[in-house]
């Protein structure tokens, strides 16, 4: 079995023939201008500019591995600015030792989310690390897009506006929890990774009020709730029954302790509307299968007594606050 050698980091000629027999392969026709020390491109008007680094574990999940995730990760990061995901840079960071047969795996995960989207490539870079020094593989991503609807801002959220979810939660974390415990599910649970643009663009491109969005990732939904509530200085009321759950995530969250609204999401977004437009919102975003099942599941108040606070509301009408999650729930889990 072909695995990866210190060589192949070496800007040699073994570094030539893991570029052309395995990165180029797959990806060649997503790069600007390959063979120059950074790629070129024209902009007009605002953009939008995010980097992350992928270190997950397993790199290997249902419904994804670290190389989908690196694109569905930067991409969404992008939308939710308001942008249109157009180009990429790729850093991979190689463990000596490891496969050749996963990695071409991994490349090919990638040029599928590229292609998805038509995301081009400015610029990659491989570096090639002894055995011990990383764990198998590690992807920096960093990109870039045009701004279609502009001031969209945790800061922008005041009150009368209303929160939607776009789909269940926790599924990503739920799916990630049960592989490195070994619990065994009776149905299948696998990772919501998605790009979110596709389904984003129609609100976008309307006249919509969208004043605030965000992709309920590490921390899940408590933490981008609680944010929301510190930047803009409100209260945040959620109905805890609106907030969907699918039935397996529930499992592994009884199995193991976890609240599902700390668990994260890789393909779910949660939106701050004008009140008087979530009806279209939910209609554009239900047009789109990642959106299907989108709906309010609160509303933003003035902080009054309670204070930039989220309160979680029972079907009881009891009130409790959606706290802010602390610690480490599950290192390495994008």
């Amino acid at each position: 079995m072909q695995t990866i050698t210190l060589a192949q980091g070496s800007g040699g000629a073994s570094t030539n023939e893991l570029i052309q027999n395995v990165f180029l392969k797959h990806l060649g026709t997503s790069f600007v201008s390959y063979g120059e020390d950074a790629g070129v491109f024209h902009a007009n008007g605002g953009l939008a500019l995010s980097t992350d680094s992928f270190v997950i574990t397993p790199i290997f999940f249902p419904g994804g591995d670290i190389g989908k995730l690196s694109v569905c990760g930067s991409s969404n990061d992008v939308a939710m600015m308001g942008a249109k995901p157009e180009f990429i840079s790729l850093g991979f960071i190689l463990e000596e030792g490891f496969s050749m047969q996963e990695l071409e795996s991994i490349v090919c995960s990638i040029a599928t989310e590229l292609s998805n989207t038509n995301i081009k490539i400015l610029s990659a870079d491989t570096k090639v690390v002894p055995k011990g020094s990383a764990d198998k593989i590690f992807i920096n991503t960093t990109c870039i897009g045009h701004i279609i609807k502009p001031n969209i801002s945790s800061k922008a959220l005041r009150p009368n506006d209303v929160i939607i979810l776009s789909a269940g939660i926790g599924a990503h974390g739920a799916s990630i929890f049960a592989i490195r415990e070994g619990i065994e599910l009776e149905s299948h649970l696998s990772s919501d990774c998605a790009q979110l643009y596709p389904m984003l663009e129609p609100l976008f491109l309307s006249n919509l009020n969208l004043h605030t969005l965000r992709d309920a990732t590490r921390g899940g939904l408590a933490a981008v709730l609680n944010e929301w509530a510190q930047d803009a200085q409100v209260c945040i009321e959620i109905d805890e029954a609106k907030i969907l759950v699918d039935e397996r995530v529930w499992g592994v969250c009884e199995i193991l302790g976890l609240e599902a609204t700390q668990l994260a999401n890789e393909g779910v977004c949660v939106l701050g509307v004008a009140r008087e437009n979530a009806d279209e919102v939910c209609a554009l975003l239900r047009a789109h299968s990642l959106g299907a099942q989108a709906c309010v599941i609160g509303e933003v108040l003035d902080s009054g007594q309670v204070g930039a606070r989220v309160v979680l509301k029972n079907q009881w009408g009891g009130k409790r606050f959606m706290e802010y999650p602390q610690g480490e729930l599950l290192p390495r889990i994008c």
